[in-house]
């Protein structure tokens, strides 16, 4: 598949859960882009080694271990990403987990939480770290990986999809507060993905998403161009608005 090329030239952008999936694959097509790239990932060597992939094809990239959960330690990773590359342009908010996987009553409360503290509570953390740093600068770009799940209830998901849910108003907040200061916001659907979140989507068989064929998944590297098309100014009119690799128009702005 050929898809369109963007320029990030100069631009420094922070991705979440960069160590694998989407999160490794925006990496890899922001980098090639021109943007110097921080990986930020629970497993600091599985980043370090896209960011070793990023550098090794001409572009410029770092990593470190941070957990979504730990804000202290997300802003220490916002100061050094801004030590390492002077600026701080763009968030890549993608870290998430799908699991639990079970009926309501069926799903340890504990890890039903982790799963809202991870996909709900990380992304605002990851958010609240970067904002200061944007606002001061005259402006930004937040790009919250979100789902169409978000909206509307899938058996065996029920954590999956109130974290999704509380994220899509996430990004609707930073878009009435911060709007006016410079800042872009999406919420970006890139629909089933051939990720492994998605293996363990199929094994588990609870609902249509797990039946779906794997190649009839979304390519992690249709999903990357999305994001860093997302991350230039040409997406601008689209903040603040949850944007799928469904709509067409969208689709056609990629080149697909």
């Amino acid at each position: 598949m050929t898809y369109k090329s963007f320029d990030l030239r100069g631009k420094s952008v922070l991705v979440t859960g960069a160590s694998r999936g989407i999160g490794a694959a925006a990496a890899l097509a922001l980098g090639r882009a021109g943007a110097g790239v921080m990986l930020m990932a629970r497993d600091g060597r599985l980043a370090a080694r896209v960011a070793g992939e990023i550098v090794a094809a001409g572009g410029t990239a770092d990593a470190v271990a941070c957990d979504v959960t730990d804000y202290e330690g997300f802003e220490r990773v916002v100061a050094a990403t801004k030590r390492r590359f002077g600026r701080l342009d763009a968030l890549v908010n993608n870290a998430g987990v799908i699991e639990p996987i079970g009926m309501l009553a069926d799903t340890d409360p504990a890890v039903w939480a982790r799963s809202i503290e991870t996909n709900l509570v990380g992304a605002y953390f990851a958010v609240r770290a970067v904002l200061p740093e944007m606002i001061a600068a005259g402006g930004g770009t937040i790009v919250n990986i979100s789902s169409g799940a978000g909206g509307r209830p899938l058996a065996g998901w029920g954590a999956y999809c109130a974290g999704k849910a509380g994220l899509q108003m996430l990004t609707r907040s930073v878009a009435l507060e911060y709007g006016n200061k410079g800042v872009c916001v999406f919420g970006f659907q890139p629909g089933p993905t051939d990720t492994d979140m998605h293996v363990a989507i199929r094994a588990s068989g609870l609902n249509p998403i797990s039946k779906i064929p794997r190649d009839q998944l979304t390519p992690v590297a249709t999903a990357a161009v999305a994001i860093v098309y997302l991350c230039t100014p040409a997406a601008d009119d689209l903040s603040g608005q949850e944007v799928s690799l469904r709509d067409e128009a969208f689709r056609s702005r990629l080149g697909l």
